[in-house]
């Protein structure tokens, strides 16, 4: 689809992250130029069964190729940055831009797809960039990685500010964001403030890292005779340098686990955001260190089956086990819909016999990186915006976030509650105008969109449902079906069900046996009978509706 380009208005829309959380990708065009911000994933519910990644539909994208002029990074987390090796894998990107963090986390993505890309520039709140249409500016923010920015884009209709993920904490761990830019930029007049909507239904501000800095050292101090074992997020690096500085002020070594955890302490280190690189020690090592004298830094803080923590928890982890007194400290909050999956891995734990730390009031042992709904009416009371679009956030939090902006004096005309797609023009006035088309799509192994809702519903008939599988062996030439045999999976079980089998086995012979009197049959036409007088039968006999598969086998190809 190409959107009218003999305009003087300018076009704001977004790819992903409306109604979601994950796969922010926004575009802003104008004429014959486009710019990207972000490029991201989502990660899947469960019902996308099979599912790794879920990412934006870049077909817009690839209708307008020409006029793209560069991906601008707001900062490296996964449903920012997460997307970018697919796209390039189908659009020419001409530079990606991107702050110093994030530039080495992508690196490290489009290396393992072996993709050969260089058009990457490091920027920083200095840099200024500018096209024909476009003087882009980038404002320092607070988030819970290093180098995070918001954007601000002067166009022919006015700035469109941008502000990426963002609290505002005023004693951090690391550099504070730059309220002074963001005020100067406010005063000059904005014409479209988008901002994270993430935490716009929690009221307040949200706790200072260095409220969970001084909960931890606690933690360190009271249990100074046991081994520690944290779980957090790895992409939270504020969090696991003050870990790392709290385990060298007791002493403690540093054994990690997990490949993003490691991946992410490797960059910190590269960056010079870590210094102690001698703190860390192999799983071999730590085993042999006193109780006292050891912290296991790991992934699993969403009680991800297969993460390292769920492993250490139920036993299964090759190098790690479990020994009394253990204190394990939870330093995330559960992303929803995980709780079910964090509490059986908390139960595991106290089976074993350990203490176990969550975040809770009476015990800051962590902070959201994303804003409260106090930080979000100061971001908008900073930019002063003439129009509203919230950004990166499901519906209720958009409407949320709405909602503050009308406190903070914006017009209720004048804010926008968008989906994925809608555009957003802005001329003399603002309105929404058309659609894009787009569509979630879904990345399993390898494979990249062609998994569509068909696969997914079978997926899941398979998984609640079962499946039956006919194997017919026909001698065609004498007209005479040899034998007919029944495999089950997931629907029932054969050995106490053999009446139902035999029944089954007999009118599916029956169905072929009819089948194969008539002329100028069609194979597929053949199956698709079957399938469909097979179902209600077993419907009727066992209230179920499994995925039936009939296999025709030594059938002549006359009939095909």
């Amino acid at each position: 689809m190409k959107l009218e380009e003999n305009s003087n208005n300018t076009k704001v829309f977004a790819l992903g992250g409306l109604g979601e959380i994950g796969k922010n990708m926004y575009c802003v065009m104008h004429n014959d130029e486009l710019i990207i911000i972000d490029a991201g994933i989502m990660f899947p519910e469960d019902e996308l069964l099979g599912i790794d990644y879920v990412i934006p539909d870049f077909s817009f994208l690839k209708e307008n190729e020409s006029k793209i002029k560069g991906l601008f990074i707001t900062h490296g987390h996964e449903d920012h940055i997460g997307g970018i090796p697919f796209l390039l894998q189908q659009i020419n990107i001409p530079t990606i831009f991107a702050p110093r963090m994030a530039i080495e986390l992508i690196k490290k993505k489009i290396e393992e797809k072996k993709i050969n890309y260089k058009k990457l520039i490091t920027i920083d709140d200095n840099t200024k960039i500018k096209f024909k249409y476009f003087d882009i500016d980038f404002f320092a923010t607070t988030h819970s990685i290093p180098d995070s920015y918001g954007i601000a884009l002067k166009t022919p209709n006015g700035v469109i500010v941008e502000t990426g993920d963002f609290k505002f904490d005023l004693t951090p761990i690391g550099p504070i964001a730059d309220l002074h830019k963001m005020a100067r930029i406010g005063e000059k007049g904005v014409k479209l403030l988008m901002s994270d909507s993430t935490n716009a239904l929690i009221c307040g501000m949200s706790p200072s890292e260095s409220v969970v800095d001084e909960a931890l050292k606690d933690i360190f101090q009271n249990e100074n005779l046991n081994r520690i074992i944290i779980a957090t997020f790895a992409s939270n690096v504020y969090r696991l340098k003050h870990i790392i500085e709290t385990c060298k002020k007791y002493n403690r070594k540093i054994c990690l686990f997990g490949r993003s955890m490691e991946n992410y302490v490797e960059i910190a280190i590269e960056t010079g955001l870590v210094k102690e690189s001698d703190i860390f020690v192999t799983p071999e090592v730590a085993n042999t260190l006193k109780p006292y004298e050891v912290c296991l830094l790991c992934t699993g803080s969403q009680g991800e089956p297969l993460a390292a923590l769920s492993r250490i928890a139920n036993g299964t982890h090759k190098q790690i086990k479990l020994i009394p007194k253990d204190i394990v400290i939870f330093s995330s909050s559960p992303i929803p819909g995980n709780n079910q999956s964090i509490s059986k891995t908390i139960n595991q734990l106290y089976l074993k016999g350990v203490k176990v730390y969550t975040s809770s009031l009476d015990s800051d042992i962590h902070a959201s990186g994303h804003g409260s709904s106090e930080e979000l009416k100061l971001m908008i009371r900073l930019f002063n915006p003439e129009y509203f679009m919230p950004v990166h956030g499901e519906y209720r939090m958009l409407k949320a976030h709405g909602d503050l902006g009308i406190a903070c004096g914006i017009p209720k005309e004048n804010i926008f509650i968008l989906q994925n797609g809608d555009v957003l023009e802005i001329g003399n006035k603002i309105k929404k105008t058309e659609s894009i088309p787009v569509e979630d799509i879904y990345i399993d192994g390898k494979r990249v969109g062609d998994i569509g809702n068909v696969v997914i519903r079978d997926r899941k008939i398979m998984a609640n449902e079962g499946i039956l599988v006919v194997i017919y062996t026909v001698d065609y030439k004498n007209n005479n079906i040899v034998k007919t045999n029944i495999i089950t999976r997931g629907f029932i079980l054969v050995n106490e069900n053999e009446e139902l089998i035999s029944s089954i086995e007999h009118l599916a012979t029956s169905l072929l046996k009819n089948k194969l009197s008539k002329r100028n049959m069609n194979y597929n036409d053949l199956k698709s009978d079957i399938i469909a007088e097979l179902s209600p039968f077993i419907y009727n006999k066992t209230g179920r509706k499994p995925i039936i598969l009939p296999v025709i086998m030594n059938i002549k190809k006359e009939i095909e």
